[in-house]
């Protein structure tokens, strides 16, 4: 077994983490105060092809695979948690929606622009009534010749009062049975009867918002749906395996950051006349942190492969989320205590870390959404 990087995906996690810290890192405290949406940012990384990370080259993307794809999320989530996680919606659970479900000529309208960083994806999932119970939306889409008319009410959308086009759920057959009631659409920002009345206010991640999204008589082209009347739920899992993939390396490199923070404080803080890295209690604290972290990645790592080889990966993607997640909160929980009181200041970054990693055990499915898939994968005859 290698666990070396091939050479192309070496400089790929080279080259984001030089980006990270030229232009990401040291304006991400500006970003998170002053809850500001990291657009410069996010147009560099187009111009480095982070944002075409699922979209085919004749496209104009820069496919890496999931694996090169969870590099990348770790390396920005270790400078900026928030511009992390828009990378992640963005690629995984849009371009990856349109590559994988979208017809010919919708691919070749939305994948270039999306690639290029021309329009930001959303994906919108999420409702008042359907939180963790993905199958109870109450957003419908009614068939209107050759249009679906759209009507429903969508919350926690990421970073959705910026983006261009939303990948929206909506049931299609109220009465079929779950696995068939709801279908996918690609649905542009400026679609009449589309709004965004209302950013909410975060604990944490901060500069990448989450949003209301409306739907009143938005008329879409029967050429928006992705896969077919009914594929709806099907496409929203298979999306959120590679999207917990993705959320499970953003958890790596919060901790990554938190820890090297914790680490180099250690080194630099005197107390009682020596480092306190020379206590046997923070020298604990920094192998146990470190030694989750190594544990977390590799597991990312595997989840990423087996999705790239086209393995079954719903057991592996879960059990990634899980322990990467609260591998997250656990050391930043454990950054701050070893900063003492600095590290509940402002002024100290690991407080941002900690307000940021609490998201990673609750999106794209909570902790304990992700213990009864792991739990029925491990019942069943196939995992």
């Amino acid at each position: 077994m290698d666990f070396t990087l091939p050479d192309e995906l070496r400089l790929l996690q080279e080259t984001v983490r030089e980006f990270v810290a030229d232009a990401v890192t040291p304006r991400a405290a500006d970003r998170d105060r002053e809850a500001a949406f990291p657009a410069d940012e996010l147009r560099a990384a187009a111009t480095l092809g982070l944002c075409g990370l699922m979209v085919p080259e004749e496209f104009g993307g820069n496919p890496v695979g999931s694996l090169g794809a969870a590099l990348v999320y770790e390396e920005v989530a270790a400078g900026s948690p928030a511009l992390s996680v828009t990378l992640s919606v963005h690629n995984t659970l849009v371009c990856g929606a349109v590559a994988t479900y979208g017809q010919p000529e919708l691919q070749a309208e939305l994948l270039p622009r999306l690639a290029s960083g021309e329009i930001l994806g959303a994906y919108a999932l999420t409702e008042p009534s359907a939180g963790s119970d993905a199958a109870a939306l109450t957003t419908r889409a009614r068939r209107d010749g050759d249009h679906y008319v759209l009507d429903g009410r969508k919350i926690f959308v990421t970073h959705g009062d910026h983006a261009g086009l939303y990948i929206i759920f909506a049931v299609t057959d109220p009465e079929a049975r779950t696995s068939r009631r709801i279908s996918a659409f690609a649905v542009d920002r400026d679609t009449p009867g589309l709004a965004v009345p209302r950013r909410e206010h975060k604990l944490g991640l901060r500069a990448s918002e989450i949003a209301e999204v409306t739907l009143t008589e938005c008329r879409v082209p029967a050429t928006r749906l992705l896969g077919n009347e009914g594929d709806g739920f099907g496409i929203a899992m298979a999306l959120l395996d590679g999207g917990r993939i993705g959320i499970g390396a953003q958890a790596v490199g919060i901790a990554r950051g938190a820890f090297d923070l914790a680490r180099r404080y250690a080194r630099e803080r005197q107390q009682f006349g020596r480092p306190i890295a020379d206590f046997q209690a923070i020298q604990w604290k920094l192998a146990d942190m470190a030694t989750r972290i190594d544990a977390a990645r590799l597991l990312v790592w595997r989840a990423a492969t087996l999705r790239d080889q086209g393995q079954p990966h719903t057991l592996a993607a879960s059990q990634a989320k899980l322990f990467a997640s609260e591998t997250a909160t656990f050391v930043t929980d454990q950054a701050v205590q070893i900063h003492g009181g600095y590290g509940y200041l402002e002024e100290y970054a690991v407080e941002r870390y900690f307000r940021d990693a609490r998201a990673t055990v609750i999106y794209e499915g909570t902790s304990e959404i992700q213990r009864l898939v792991i739990a029925r994968r491990l019942l069943s005859d196939s995992q």
